[in-house]
């Protein structure tokens, strides 16, 4: 059973830890507002590009903790701090990513978090869960968002012609320095700059009566997950595609695993 914080005297914010699972593909980590009128009341009435919804997705893993959480302390307000986030189309699978969430000025301090837990995962049944929700402090924020993590992947890879098994099957468990230039999807919110990573080819799976394989890797922190497969038409060498000799595109991507910088498991 959960045991509420131990200063039981009202808190201007209360901090709760725990790991998400995202089991979709149309859900991004934060509030995702329309970049052309930023969700604002008044501008986003005559906004075509949200047509007045002021988000471009319906939900978020935010809001869909931060609703059940919320009503439970009796506060409108939180932010969320994960541990690196995914993209939206992008499925955060294994035993999920950690996170905090800050609780702005709550009324209500004595919440049983299980049953916070419990009504999120009905609620959100096939698209999240939620793991292992705990009392935290604040300085966790600090470590949760600053801590490098590398990532296990799983990426259905769509090829354009043939590969060759015995040359995929050669680059399984090498760890090689790939350099990334600032893909263009990102380039409004990063630095345009090159950065090296490592990534670690773990295994390639045929798919059965398609062109496509399944690969598993592990990768640094910051690596661009997409870009490393396609290449971005140079901008990341080598990429996947350079390396197997036949050009290939990321159809679907998931995260198996949260892992330490020099991507092992953390332990418990």
């Amino acid at each position: 059973m959960n045991q509420g914080p131990r200063n039981a005297m009202p808190q201007a914010k209360v901090f709760v830890e725990g790991r998400y699972r995202k089991l979709c593909r149309d859900l991004p980590q934060t509030v995702f507002f329309c970049p052309e009128c930023k969700g604002h009341p008044r501008r986003r009435k005559g906004c075509e590009r949200c047509e007045g919804f002021g988000k471009l997705t319906r939900d978020s893993v935010q809001e869909l903790i931060g609703w059940v959480a919320g009503a439970a302390f009796k506060t409108r307000k939180n932010k969320f701090h994960g541990a690196g986030r995914e993209d939206v189309d992008v499925r955060m699978l294994g035993a999920g990513r950690p996170f905090v969430l800050e609780l702005v000025n709550p009324k209500v301090h004595d919440v049983d978090l299980a049953a916070v837990e419990a009504e999120i995962n009905r609620r959100n049944a096939g698209r999240l869960e939620v793991v292992g929700l705990h009392w935290t402090e604040k300085n966790r924020v600090r470590v949760i968002k600053e801590t490098p993590h590398a990532k296990e992947y799983e990426a259905r890879v769509h090829a354009e012609g043939p590969i060759d098994p015995a040359r995929v099957a050669a680059l399984v468990g090498v760890r090689r320095t790939i350099v990334q230039q600032t893909p263009e999807r990102v380039a409004h919110r990063r630095a345009d700059k090159e950065r090296e990573r490592w990534i670690e080819f773990l295994a390639f799976t045929p798919v059965e009566g398609t062109p496509d394989w399944l690969v598993r890797m592990r990768t640094q922190h910051g690596t661009y997950v997409k870009e490393a497969i396609n290449g971005e038409g140079g901008s990341t060498r080598p990429s996947l595609a350079e390396l197997a000799g036949v050009p290939c595109t990321c159809v679907e991507l998931d995260v198996l695993a949260i892992l330490d910088d020099q991507g092992e498991p953390e332990p418990e």
